[in-house]
């Protein structure tokens, strides 16, 4: 903590045994927990809000005002989970009057090098965004999501609990959970069955998560109607019903169905 060559604010919260690095800067009204490392060349600005056994390496910038010309400087933060990884380069942007106030970053999380996270952007715990993934504003990623790399994300959009997203995607739309996404346009490309057995699913929920997902988009019903068969034909269960209720709830409307390639 008594790095001199770190520039620390008098009134900045930071647990005694955080380690802070040559040239990095801390800005006032910033809380940081115990076991933290920054590294050098870190900049923490006012509103961040940095959980216990975090790391965050050099050339992050957190809590960086919003890219957005309607934000006029209303106090805002920046909150990160325990255990969280933010890599090289990374700038996570504070909330904005317009939504909650707070961009945040849930528990367990690793966030790769050059990644953007701009304002009042909600990601879940276990989420991994890798390299240079680009979150525009308003964006809710769910719990257990993996985003592949250079992906670019539109803004307001939600991404379902345990999905997966190819590297390289163009996310226009909402993307529900459980799923596969890929191709271009982003289209459903089957159930991320590896991810879901590795987190503890069973066969059984699997097959029913797969059995929805064929009335859904294989089926040839429009959404609508095909929700109501889904609610209809199959036994209710948490998977079902958190699979209705986001596709019911999507405010973007959800990605394609399967598109087959072309020869």
């Amino acid at each position: 903590m008594n790095q001199p060559l770190a520039y620390i604010h008098p009134e900045a919260k930071i647990a005694t045994n955080v380690v802070v690095e040559p040239f990095t800067t801390i800005s006032k009204n910033v809380e940081i927990g115990e076991g933290t490392w920054i590294g050098p060349n870190v900049t923490i600005m006012e509103g961040a809000r940095i959980g216990k056994n975090c790391q965050i390496f050099p050339g992050a910038v957190i809590s960086a005002p919003p890219q957005d010309l309607k934000y006029k400087g209303e106090p805002s933060t920046v909150s990160i989970g325990d255990n969280t990884i933010i890599r090289e380069c990374v700038t996570l942007n504070r909330g904005t009057a317009l939504d909650k106030n707070t961009t945040a970053i849930g528990s367990n999380c690793l966030i790769m090098a050059y990644v953007h996270v701009a304002h009042d952007c909600i990601i879940g715990n276990n989420v991994i965004v890798a390299n240079g993934v680009q979150l525009a504003g308003h964006i809710v990623i769910h719990d257990h999501v993996f985003i592949g790399g250079t992906s670019a994300v539109h803004q307001f959009v939600s991404i379902g609990a345990h999905a997966m997203v190819s590297g390289g995607s163009l996310v226009r739309k909402d993307v529900p959970p459980f799923i596969k996404a890929a191709r271009e346009p982003l289209s459903y490309a089957g159930v991320n069955s590896i991810g879901l057995r590795r987190r503890g699913f069973s066969n059984e929920q699997i097959n029913d998560i797969q059995q929805i997902y064929r009335i859904l988009f294989m089926s040839g019903l429009n959404t609508a109607s095909a929700v109501e068969k889904i609610e209809i034909d199959l036994a209710p269960s948490t998977e079902r019903d958190e699979i209705v209720n986001f596709v019911r709830n999507s405010g973007r409307g959800i990605i394609k169905g399967y598109q087959r390639d072309a020869d």
